[in-house]
């Protein structure tokens, strides 16, 4: 279905509603210092400070994470979403900072102050400096599915299509005051850890039980909830988490990455199902996939999920909305998709809107404070 298009033929879906998949967002917020636009290191302040549960602190004081409450409906996906920026951004204010949405540091490259807690130190006693280089925000996007052999199917086949949610999330490209070369360089930083990335297919739980003891026995990850793998059962929720997606500054991106993961689990849970094969990618090609959408972005082509060909972004998204259209429709989604899909075409990502006011300005402290404005306008 093309991105462009917002009529189809009528189908025997088209007049039954499935139940839909509760969708959880969490969003990695940075937190800065409103006057200077650079890093800080008040997380567990600001966590202290908020008036409920939906902001935690992550490995490093300068992030905050919301944890957002789970939903059916887009429209609910969206206030979900404006709920919790909203608490990050008053528990930020409480203690003189400011909660931006953006993936990567603007203005500084901190080597990551480690929140006060034994576990988070012995990860960079064990990791070194590919544990404190790695103060960058991602988006998480969690869908409900029966257990973990589900999610193993459902992981096993989403994986040519993460790198096409990875590209229209970008929104990271500049690090430390400077231009980066890529869209999303959020996704090479984290690229640093042994465990990040695609994977090859595991087949079903016992089988991805298997691998992580066996990367844990390595010492590539100290424990299990270490797997920052792109997609993974979830550790604490019955959810597959997909974990390739910058965070968005735009809300309208972030509510389009939780529309189409939960279309790309659902449609690869009806597959699996339907007995269909697991697709037959190299996981070195499925690396490539990745750094080619964290380099271009939508600014330029992509590897297509199906013909493993470069491609336009504008086809490979047609292809997306293609490839999950009857879970979208099934859901109610389609219609918000093709419209959020429509506007992001339009105006560009995340890192095209940093770039351009960037081109507009030559400072990337006017690129830091329109991202704050922006994100406190998000959920002001």
């Amino acid at each position: 279905m093309s991105a462009s298009q917002n009529t189809a033929a009528p189908r025997p879906s088209d007049n039954r509603r499935v139940a839909r998949r509760l969708v959880g967002v969490e969003e990695e917020l940075l937190l800065v210092d409103p006057g200077t636009g650079r890093s800080v290191g008040r997380a567990e302040r600001a966590v202290r400070a908020g008036n409920g549960p939906e902001v935690e602190e992550e490995i490093y004081r300068q992030q905050i994470e919301t944890a957002n409450a789970p939903a059916e409906a887009a429209a609910d996906v969206r206030a979900a979403i404006v709920a919790g920026r909203r608490a990050a951004g008053e528990a930020a204010r409480a203690v003189g900072a400011a909660a931006v949405a953006v993936a990567t540091p603007v203005l500084d490259g901190p080597a990551g102050d480690v929140a006060p807690k034994e576990r988070y130190e012995q990860i960079v006693e064990a990791f070194g400096d590919v544990a404190r280089g790695v103060v960058v925000c991602g988006m998480h996007t969690h869908v409900d599915v029966a257990d973990e052999d589900e999610a193993v199917a459902v992981m096993d086949r989403a994986r040519p299509w993460l790198p096409v949610l990875l590209a229209l999330s970008s929104n990271s490209p500049f690090f430390a005051g400077r231009a980066t070369g890529y869209e999303s360089w959020r996704s090479q930083v984290w690229g640093r850890w042994p465990t990040a990335g695609p994977t090859e297919p595991f087949g079903d739980a016992a089988g991805y039980h298997a691998a992580v003891a066996a990367l844990v026995e390595t010492g590539a990850a100290r424990d299990r909830g270490m797997m920052y793998l792109d997609v993974r059962p979830a550790e604490a929720y019955p959810t597959v988490e997909i974990r390739v997606a910058d965070v968005c500054t735009d809300i309208d991106d972030a509510v389009l990455v939780a529309v189409l993961a939960r279309g790309l689990v659902e449609t690869a849970s009806r597959q699996a199902q339907a007995g269909v094969p697991v697709p037959g990618w190299r996981t070195d090609l499925l690396t490539a996939a990745t750094w080619r959408a964290s380099r271009d972005g939508l600014s330029g082509q992509l590897v297509h999920p199906v013909t493993k060909r470069l491609a336009s972004a504008r086809a490979v998204l047609d292809s997306l909305l293609d490839h999950v259209g009857d879970a979208l429709r099934d859901s109610g989604d389609l219609e918000d998709a093709v419209l959020l899909v429509d506007g992001l075409l339009r105006r560009g990502t995340g890192a095209a809107r940093q770039r351009s006011v960037h081109e507009a300005t030559g400072d990337p402290a006017a690129v830091m404070a329109d991202l704050l404005r922006r994100t406190e306008a998000s959920w002001a």
